[in-house]
């Protein structure tokens, strides 16, 4: 918190959160007094070499106990440029089951298209990998459960790309909520907006595909279908078959930390609302999406916009002593003052008496995401403690957004067992929980 910000923004990280700064403080400096050696070293795999896969590969061979070995990207172009950023001495391939082969890779980052995350990931810890694998964690409820299942039975550690859950300021953000300081927690809102007027167009093989792409294995589990340029590379989020839509691409996100800030598993009741109204580029997800998720005590809503920005923080937390607007680049509380008839009179900060906040207004910068929760996930692999972003974690929060989408999509509310994973009273909602994989790609258990 900066030194130049008035007395008022800075009482509150005395009276709230000080205890929070000192232990987070001292856990990060813990973690960088250890020492590593050369024995140390994790060879590194990595499964998907586009934009994000090369995002998150950089921040993994920035660190010193990291060597990069193996590059697998069913694209020429993806895999010749994560193959330039390892260097000397890595192999790259074209299908990810020869990389898995390699009894000299000990970990692999998984940074394909949703739809191929189960069967990379499952695949891996049978292979004795440990993974990290891109939010959201599953296409489909099942999925999770088994991949859950596999890196159990198999003593993985799986940890899944939601790197705002290893983020200081959000760890304190959640701290201070959980302990009370901004009141008692009822209602969130969390969401994403934007304008992508008049819609998108591809990215890449724009004149038809080539060699240089294998379609058939990009497609994978998916149905078959005639390339489309537009389907495969980026803009595979706006498909069903694929992925779905900004719910888990920012949803995944900020609804995870929704969840974590109310301390709850899953919601009791969803209700979905939009479709793709504006948006003429042929995707299928929504550009406009709303939707109620009801938990025990609190409401929490998910506001998607692509076709116009308008202001909106990522995540505000209502409490009733005081609001929390919650971002990558930090965090704000605001006071609240109650005014109801049964409040108790409090002087005003005038102290001509009047109704004032029952707590003082603080802010607190962000930081680091992507390096923390990396280094969060190698530190685990060599202590086989489980990351912050847990498998199980991940697939909770994935269900949150499949279960969005289902709402959205069947036009009515869902009621969810928690305890069994179901819909409750609706047949044609679990069907959906479910899907068939494209011949000759199988997940035991679907």
């Amino acid at each position: 918190m900066s030194s130049t910000e008035p007395e008022s923004l800075r009482r509150i990280s005395r009276r709230e959160f000080h205890r929070t700064s000192i232990a987070l403080g001292a856990a990060t400096a813990l973690g960088s007094m250890r020492v590593l050696g050369a024995n140390d070293r994790l060879n590194l795999g990595i499964v998907g070499c586009g934009g994000r896969g090369r995002q998150i590969l950089k921040v993994f061979l920035a660190q010193p106990d990291v060597a990069g070995m193996a590059v697998c990207d069913v694209y020429e172009p993806f895999r010749e440029a994560g193959t330039k950023m390892i260097g000397a001495g890595s192999v790259s391939m074209l299908d990810f089951r020869q990389l898995l082969d390699r009894k000299d890779v000990d970990v692999v980052i998984v940074a394909t298209p949703d739809h191929w995350h189960a069967l990379h990931t499952v695949a891996a810890v049978r292979a004795g990998k440990d993974v990290y694998v891109e939010k959201p964690l599953s296409l489909v409820v099942r999925e999770g459960r088994i991949m859950i299942g596999e890196a159990r039975a198999h003593n993985r550690i799986v940890a899944v790309g939601s790197q705002q859950r290893s983020g200081q300021h959000y760890q304190q953000a959640i701290q201070l909520v959980k302990e009370g300081a901004i009141g008692s927690v009822h209602h969130i809102d969390a969401g994403m907006t934007r304008n992508a007027m008049p819609g998108f167009v591809a990215r890449e093989l724009k004149s038809g595909l080539t060699s240089a792409l294998d379609w058939n294995l990009w497609l994978g589990p998916a149905p078959a279908v005639p390339f489309d340029p537009f389907r495969c590379i980026y803009h595979f989020r706006w498909f069903w078959d694929y992925s779905g839509g900004q719910m888990t691409n920012w949803g995944a996100h900020h609804l995870d930390i929704a969840r974590w800030a109310i301390g709850a598993a899953a919601p009791r009741a969803v209700a979905g609302f939009g479709g793709r109204y504006a948006l003429k580029d042929g995707g299928e997800t929504p550009d406009v999406q709303h939707v109620v998720y009801h938990f025990p005590g609190c409401v929490l809503t998910w506001t998607t916009r692509d076709i116009g920005r308008g202001k909106s923080a990522a995540l505000t937390l209502y409490g009733t002593k005081g609001t929390m607007e919650l971002e990558r680049s930090g965090f704000k509380i605001v006071p609240e003052a109650w005014t109801g008839d049964l409040a108790e009179p409090r002087p005003s900060n005038g102290g001509e008496g009047g109704d004032a906040p029952g707590m003082v207004p603080g802010e607190v910068k962000g930081g680091n995401l992507e390096e923390a929760h990396v280094r969060n996930f190698l530190d685990c692999v060599k202590s086989r403690k489980r990351p912050n972003a847990d498998i199980e974690e991940g697939h909770l929060s994935a269900v949150m957004c499949h279960l969005g989408n289902l709402s959205t999509k069947l036009g009515r509310s869902i009621k969810w067992d928690a305890t069994k994973e179901q819909c409750v009273g609706d047949d044609e909602a679990n069907r959906l929980l479910t899907k068939a994989y494209r011949a000759p790609w199988t997940l035991k258990g679907l």
